[in-house]
């Protein structure tokens, strides 16, 4: 029950019907498919840009294992991780064309397309990754997720990297005021490049596979990333300061070209749908568990000024953030930012 609970949480309203039927048949998966010609076999290629030990990289190998056993074959998932077959800037218009069937993109990459998503990259909109999951689960973010399907575009649910820390290598980042001046690079979002306008530092959106030689040139002073992210491109050896801010959320959306989804045949439907619930609660808490082992290898190797936020700290840094909630409303209206959890009667 739980499983029908989460994929009907994370599938866009207009093919809700689709699923509720694919559901109520009864599960028939291919028997025997070893002998199937590579015309006959299904292939999903999957793309992404992050690291095969981060969650999402590991997550997508899960997944591609247990799509091959469970259809023996018939379906392979091919994944492709570290952008080596599309960078950033390229798997979206490569998932669009068709030339791969699914990607994860950082969700501020979708604020491209549809820019109301950027409500998700507000500094401290989220305390936790469970107000992520309740707030995409509310009607408010299955709009946004329908909203994709303008754009031939099928969510498949949602991974976890985790939040968001800050690291340069120009001073130690204790208070706001000490982010002003310093290059700092994002990912492709008007809302994160607004957070670090607002308080006068400079963003500069890069590609998360660049990142470290922009860094090593000294063309970037700073950035902003998951601890499991920082680790695995080994960003915080050219760093000298390290905030525990934990001031954004930064998370993924499986995608997937909805000509391709509606190609497939319905007992495949069923068994990527499952999959991907089962593989999503899997994945929540590998970022999870990942996070804390990540931070306790940034101290252990005693190589990066480490600073912690504290409470008092978090509540001055989110009131310095306030005006890119205005610029936020201003663009988009309240409606995304009155419906966060922390907005809500019982939080």
């Amino acid at each position: 029950m739980w499983r029908k609970h989460l994929i009907l949480s994370f599938v866009s309203v207009p093919i809700l019907a689709i699923i509720l039927l694919i559901l109520s048949q009864e599960t028939d998966y291919p028997i025997d498919n070893e002998q199937l010609s590579h015309e006959e076999q299904i292939v999903i290629r999957f793309s992404h840009v992050v690291g095969e030990n981060t969650p999402k990289g590991m997550a997508a190998l899960k997944f591609a294992e247990l799509v091959k056993e469970r259809s023996n074959g018939h379906v392979e998932v091919q994944v492709f991780p570290n952008g080596v077959l599309y960078k950033d800037g390229e798997e979206m218009n490569a998932l669009l064309r068709g030339d791969v069937q699914m990607i994860a993109p950082a969700i501020s990459k979708i604020t491209q397309l549809v820019p109301e998503w950027s409500v998700m990259d507000l500094p401290y909109a989220f305390k936790n990754a469970d107000e992520v999951h309740t707030y995409i689960e509310s009607n408010t973010g299955q709009v946004l997720m329908s909203k994709l399907n303008a754009h031939n575009l099928l969510s498949m649910g949602i991974w976890d990297s985790g939040f968001k820390q800050l690291s340069n290598s120009i001073r130690p980042i204790k208070e706001v005021k000490d982010l002003k001046g310093l290059r700092m690079r994002i990912m492709p979002s008007d809302i994160l490049a607004e957070q670090f306008s607002s308080v006068g530092a400079f963003p500069r959106r890069i590609d998360f596979n660049t990142v470290f030689n922009q860094l090593q040139k000294g063309n970037v002073d700073g950035q902003e990333n998951t601890f499991t992210n920082i680790t695995s491109k080994n960003l915080h050896s050219l760093q000298d300061y390290l905030t525990v801010s934990n001031h954004g959320y930064l998370g993924y959306l499986l995608l997937m070209n909805n000509e391709f989804w509606n190609s497939l045949p319905k007992d495949i439907q069923t068994l990527l749908i499952e999959t991907l619930a089962e593989v999503q609660e899997w994945q929540w808490q590998l970022a999870k568990d990942l996070s804390v082992e990540r931070l306790q290898e940034v101290e252990a190797c005693d190589c990066i000024d480490i600073n912690y936020l504290t409470e008092q700290d978090i509540q001055k840094w989110e009131t310095a953030f306030d005006p890119v909630y205005e610029f936020y409303t201003e663009r988009y209206g309240e409606k995304y930012i009155k419906a966060l959890p922390k907005n809500q009667p019982h939080h």
